[in-house]
């Protein structure tokens, strides 16, 4: 009997010996994996940033009404914060280029164009200047798009004083040119941007908010681009609004803008969405995020099309549902010349635009579509784009310019 109870005590002991050489395996293993037995028992399962909807799901169409905005819209580019936002990938974020430089390389760069002013000072400076003169200078300048009422004030002007003047000195000629077209170009206009934060009626802080319109192929999008990149430059806090939700490129093409110099974008989720929804949401993130500035682009529209000038009206209503409209920018091709005209009235009507931007500058013997519009529609050029590089934008400087024609 004593043999047998030493055989069984032995077997429990090796047994335990079996159990716990086991057990020290196993927790051996967890430990070359960076876990415990209590970090598996807690570990818990990672949370999706965004919505409490699936995100393969896409959101519902807006049910407003004609005047109600939706909320089919999400927040891209740098910023993840908002209702519907997607982690945006890593972007070096640019420091745009300061407007003091970007005015001297502009400058330079309408100076190369040559066109108006050059041909003027070619002119003028002839010396005995005949009938068959007069009508060249007068041809020079309607041709330059400057406008009939326009270019009958500044014949006027210069032939009483080139007679007065009695001279054909080049410096003497290009001192009265330069006075002359100043006057007409007209620095006294406010050409300032308003984009400062401003007091609503009901007595909260709302960011400025632009509208940015025009016909196809001005180059809209590119320019609320540029502007972000002027505003960003200028340490103004700004988000981008893609209304455009017509065409399928614009809200990415914004988006790349936005992610370039640290921008967020508010968009819509789906393809031809309705752009006030889109607006509105975008003015309602700028207000919750206490940005400077929301900038919204639109779809280009051409101005005999009644049914989209009046939506770009709705547009406007909308936005100031939720904050004062600051300004309502339009782009015009300086290529065009006078057949901007037209597309000016039709879009001043529509919704009462407070400034120009003039593109494609550059190149183009054209100039004098500037004093054409702003004697148009009363309200003046803002910004001139003279290129296509990212901070091919500056705001408009009358002396600059008229000097630039002048060089």
């Amino acid at each position: 009997m004593e043999i047998l109870a030493d055989i069984w005590l032995y077997l429990v002991l090796g047994v335990l010996v079996v159990v716990g050489a086991g057990l020290a395996l196993l927790r051996g293993r967890h430990e070359r994996h960076g876990e415990t037995d209590e970090s598996v028992q807690t570990r818990e399962t990672p949370t999706t940033v965004g919505t409490t909807a699936d995100a393969d799901t896409p959101a519902a169409p807006s049910e407003g009404g004609p005047d109600e905005p939706g909320t089919a819209s999400e927040v891209g580019g740098t910023d993840s914060s908002g209702p519907a936002a997607a982690a945006a990938p890593t972007v070096d974020v640019e420091r745009p280029e300061s407007v003091a430089g970007r005015m001297v390389r502009l400058r330079a760069r309408l100076a190369r164009a040559g066109g108006l002013g050059s041909t003027l000072l070619s002119l003028l400076s002839r010396g005995d200047l005949d009938e068959s003169d007069w009508e060249e200078i007068e041809e020079t300048l309607l041709l330059a798009d400057i406008g009939s009422g326009p270019t009958d004030e500044l014949m006027t002007a210069l032939r009483t004083r080139v007679k007065v003047l009695g001279t054909t000195d080049p410096e003497q000629v290009r001192a009265l040119l330069r006075e002359e077209l100043l006057t007409l170009v007209d620095p006294g206009m406010d050409r300032r941007l308003a984009v400062s934060p401003v007091t609503g009626d009901d007595g909260e802080p709302h960011p400025a908010t632009v509208l940015v319109v025009g016909v196809n192929g001005t180059g809209k999008t590119t320019t609320v681009g540029k502007l972000a990149r002027v505003l960003v430059a200028e340490d103004k806090d700004v988000l981008l609004g893609a209304a455009d939700t017509f065409r399928a490129a614009a809200a990415d093409q914004l988006s790349t803008w936005g992610e370039r110099v640290g921008v967020s974008v508010v968009r819509a989720d789906r393809d031809g969405a309705d752009p006030a929804s889109v607006a509105f949401d975008a003015v309602k993130a700028g207000r919750e995020n206490g940005v400077d500035t929301v900038l919204v682009d639109t779809a280009g529209r051409l101005q005999n099309k009644a049914g989209l000038m009046d939506e770009l009206g709705k547009i406007r209503r909308v936005i100031s549902r939720h904050a004062p409209v600051s300004e309502v920018l339009l782009v015009l091709d300086a290529t065009t010349g006078q057949n901007g005209m037209r597309q000016a009235q039709v879009f001043s009507e529509a919704v009462d635009v407070t400034g120009i931007v003039l593109t494609k500058l550059d190149g183009t013997a054209k100039g004098g579509i500037v004093v054409a519009v702003q004697r148009e529609l009363g309200v003046p050029v803002k910004f001139v784009g003279l290129g296509e590089g990212p901070d091919d934008l500056a705001p408009f400087d009358p002396a600059g310019f008229v000097d630039a024609l002048l060089e």
